[in-house]
C-alpha cells in the first residue's frame, strides 16, 4: 500500500489485515479446483481402466462402453479446461478489482480533503484516513456515530438542510460549517455531498467531501480588517488634513484676537466697563485657541516637543490629579511595571493623552466603577503587528487604560477616533477627545487600539516605540531677568497682514527695532539692503512665494550671526513640504500672548546662533 508522508513523498506500506486475507482466499480457491480436476481426472481414468477390463471378456460389449467412456473422459477433459479458463477469468476480474480498489485506496487514504459516506439517517458508513491526520478521530472513533455530533450546535440546521436537499433533489450545494477537532478546536470546513443511487436510481447514501478551510478564513478575514482598517485610515488622513488646514487658518485669526484684547486691557484702567468685556474676548479667544490645538493634535500637524521620557514617572506624577478628576465613587489602580522602557514623546500631550482616556473612562462609569492604568514592555512580533495597523515589529512600551464601564459597541468603535464623534448627550462633549488621543499617539511613532464589548468595559492600549537614547537631562529654568525695555533688531515675515501688524506692534513697544515683511523675498531683499545687524528672523513658516525655511537657510548664508525663531500654527508634514522645520530650531506656536511672545523672543536672542543646514 502506498500513502503520502508527511513531507509529501511517497512511502510503500502494507496492510497487515486485507491483502493476507485475499491470498488465502485465493490459494484456497485454487487449492479446490485443482483438487476437483485431480479427482475428476482420477475417475476418468478409473473408467478407461474399466472398459478395458471389459474388452478382454466381451469385444462387442466393451466397444460400446469403450466409446462412451471415451466421450465422458473428452467431456471431463472440456469440463476442465473450461474450469481452468473460468478460474483464470475470475482472477483477472479479481486482480482488476484489487486494482481499482487499491487505487481508491491511495486517493482516500492520501487525500488531504475528508471523505465520508453517510446513509439517510445521517450514520457514518466510511471515514477517510485525514479524519485522524487532521482532525484526530480514529476509525472507531467515527464508525457508528451520526455526522453531527462534532458539527457545532448553531450549524446543524445549515447542515441538515444542505443534507436532506441533497437527498430530495439531487442537488449538491456547498455548505461551511463548524467542525469540532478531537481536542476541542473548531475548525471551519467546506462541503459537498455527492449522492449514491441504487439500482432504481433513488439515493440512499451521500458522499460528503469537506476540505478545511479556517486558515483561508482566517485570511479573508484578516485581509477584509486590513481594507476596512485602509479606508478608516484614509478617511482619518482626509479629516485631519482639512482639520489641520482649518486650524491653521483659525489659529492667525485667533493670534490676532487674543493679541489685540491683551493690549486693550493693558490700556484700560481697572474700573473700566469695557475691561471685562475685553477679558472676556481674551478668554474666548483662548477657549477656541485650546480648540484648534486638539484638532491640530488629531490631524498631528502640532509642533511637538519630544524627549525621552519614563511612562512610570509621567503616571506616577499625574496621579492625584487624576483622582480630583474621575472622583471618590471611581476606584483607580496604578499597576506599572518594573525596568520599563524609555519613549521619546513630548510629556504634555502624553500627559494629555491619559487625561483624555481618563475622562473617557468616568464618562462610562456613571455609577462608579474601578479603573486600570498599567504599562509593560512588549516585544511586537510579526503575526501581532498585524493585528493593528501601522503597528511594527520590535520593543514597545504599552500603556493600557481599562474601564468597568458600559462599553462600546463594534459600530461606534469604527467611528470613536474620528473628530467631533461623541455618542454623549449635546452639549456634554466636543467629541475631539479621542481623536487628539490618536493624533498624539500617531504623531509619537505609536498605535492606538481598543477592545470593548457592551456591558464588559473598555481597554485601550498605546503602543509607544522604546527609544535607544537615554534619558535627557531637564533643561535650565530659564527666568526672564530683563527689564521691560529690550533692543534688538528683528526681522518678523508674515503673511497674515493683521497679525503682522500686531506682532510688529508688540515688539516695538518692548523696544525692538522691527523690519516687517509679506513674505519671503521682501524679506531677503530687506535682509540684503539693510546695513546694521540683524539679532533675529522671527518668521512664518508657511508662506507664497518662499517658505520660513528655505528663507532662514538663505539668511543664515547673508548673516550667520542672525538667530532665528520660527512662528507656526502647526508641523507641516510629507514628501517635498515646504513647512518642515530645521532640526534644532526653535518655534514659537500660534496663537500666542504677549508674554510668551517676549519670553520666546528674548530666550532665543541670549542662545547662541543655530547653523541651519541645507
Amino acid at each position: 500500500m502506498i500513502s503520502l508522508a508527511p513531507a509529501g513523498t511517497l512511502q510503500a506500506t502494507h496492510d497487515q489485515s486485507l491483502w493476507p486475507h485475499i491470498r488465502q482466499v485465493e490459494r484456497r480457491q485454487w487449492q479446490l479446483w485443482a483438487s476437483a480436476i485431480v479427482v475428476t481426472l482420477l475417475l476418468a481414468a478409473g473408467m478407461a481402466y474399466f472398459s478395458y477390463l471389459f474388452d478382454e471378456y466381451d469385444p462387442t460389449f466393451s466397444l460400446t462402453l469403450r466409446d462412451s467412456v471415451r466421450g465422458l473422459v473428452a467431456l471431463v477433459f472440456l469440463f476442465n479446461l473450461y474450469i481452468i479458463h473460468q478460474q483464470l477469468q475470475i482472477h483477472r476480474i479479481r486482480r482488476k478489482l484489487t486494482d481499482q480498489e487499491e487505487m481508491f485506496r491511495l486517493i482516500s487514504e492520501n487525500a488531504e480533503d475528508l471523505i465520508t459516506m453517510i446513509d439517510r439517517e445521517g450514520q457514518r458508513l466510511y471515514n477517510s484516513p485525514a479524519y485522524q491526520r487532521t482532525f484526530g478521530y480514529s476509525k472507531e472513533d467515527l464508525d457508528g456515530l451520526p455526522f453531527l455530533d462534532q458539527v457545532h450546535p448553531d450549524d446543524h440546521e445549515t447542515v441538515l438542510a444542505a443534507r436532506n436537499e441533497t437527498f430530495q433533489k439531487g442537488m449538491t450545494p456547498r455548505v461551511e460549517y463548524r467542525f469540532r477537532r478531537k481536542d476541542g478546536e473548531w475548525r471551519t470546513l467546506e462541503s459537498n455531498s455527492s449522492p449514491v443511487r441504487n439500482h432504481r436510481g433513488e439515493i440512499e447514501k451521500l458522499v460528503v467531501v469537506s476540505r478545511d478551510i479556517t486558515e483561508r478564513k482566517r485570511a479573508e478575514e484578516l485581509l477584509q480588517q486590513r481594507e476596512q482598517q485602509l479606508r478608516q485610515a484614509q478617511k482619518m488622513e482626509a479629516v485631519g488634513q482639512l482639520s489641520g488646514g482649518i486650524a491653521h487658518d483659525f489659529n492667525n485669526l485667533l493670534a490676532v484676537i487674543i493679541g489685540y484684547s491683551e493690549t486693550m486691557e493693558l490700556r484700560l484702567a481697572p474700573d473700566d466697563p469695557l475691561r471685562k468685556n475685553t477679558t472676556e474676548i481674551r478668554k474666548a479667544g483662548q477657549s477656541a485657541a485650546a480648540l484648534t490645538h486638539q484638532l491640530l493634535a488629531f490631524s498631528r500637524q502640532q509642533v511637538l516637543q519630544p524627549k525621552i521620557l519614563d511612562l512610570n514617572s509621567v503616571v506616577t506624577e499625574m496621579g492625584k490629579m487624576l483622582r480630583r478628576l474621575i472622583g471618590v465613587d471611581i476606584e483607580l489602580t496604578n499597576k506599572l511595571a518594573s525596568q520599563l522602557g524609555k519613549v521619546k514623546a513630548d510629556q504634555s500631550q502624553i500627559e494629555q493623552v491619559i487625561v483624555n482616556l481618563v475622562v473617557n473612562a468616568r464618562d462610562a462609569m456613571p455609577d462608579g466603577g474601578e479603573l486600570l492604568i498599567e504599562t509593560s514592555n512588549v516585544d511586537i512580533s510579526e503575526t501581532v503587528a498585524r493585528s493593528l495597523p501601522f503597528l511594527h515589529p520590535g520593543s514597545h512600551v504599552l500603556l493600557t487604560v481599562t474601564d468597568t464601564g458600559v462599553g462600546i459597541d463594534a459600530e461606534t468603535q469604527r467611528h470613536i477616533f474620528e473628530p467631533f464623534f461623541t455618542t454623549k448627550e449635546p452639549g456634554k462633549g466636543t467629541g475631539l477627545g479621542l481623536a487628539t488621543v490618536y493624533g498624539v499617539v500617531k504623531q509619537s511613532g505609536g498605535v492606538v487600539g481598543i477592545d470593548s464589548r457592551p456591558g464588559r468595559g473598555s481597554t485601550f492600549k498605546i503602543f509607544l516605540p522604546q527609544a535607544k537614547e537615554s534619558a535627557e537631562a531637564a533643561p535650565p529654568d530659564i527666568t526672564d531677568t530683563k527689564s521691560s525695555t529690550e533692543t534688538g533688531t528683528i526681522l518678523l515675515v508674515e503673511d497674515e497682514e493683521a497679525l503682522l501688524l500686531l506682532t510688529a506692534g508688540l515688539l516695538a513697544e518692548c523696544g525692538y527695532t522691527v523690519l516687517s515683511a509679506r513674505d519671503g523675498i521682501q524679506a531677503l531683499e530687506i535682509a540684503r539692503s539693510f546695513d546694521e545687524p540683524i539679532d533675529l528672523l522671527l518668521t512664518d513658516v508657511v508662506m507664497p512665494k518662499l517658505g520660513g525655511p528655505a528663507l532662514a537657510r538663505s539668511i543664515a548664508h547673508l548673516r550667520p550671526e542672525t538667530r532665528i525663531l520660527f512662528m507656526t500654527g502647526y508641523e507641516e508634514r510629507g514628501p517635498g513640504s515646504r513647512g518642515i522645520l530645521p532640526a534644532g530650531i526653535e518655534s514659537l506656536q500660534k496663537p500666542f500672548s504677549r508674554e510668551v511672545l517676549i519670553h520666546r523672543v528674548r530666550q532665543v536672542l541670549d542662545a547662541a546662533p543655530v547653523q541651519v543646514l541645507d
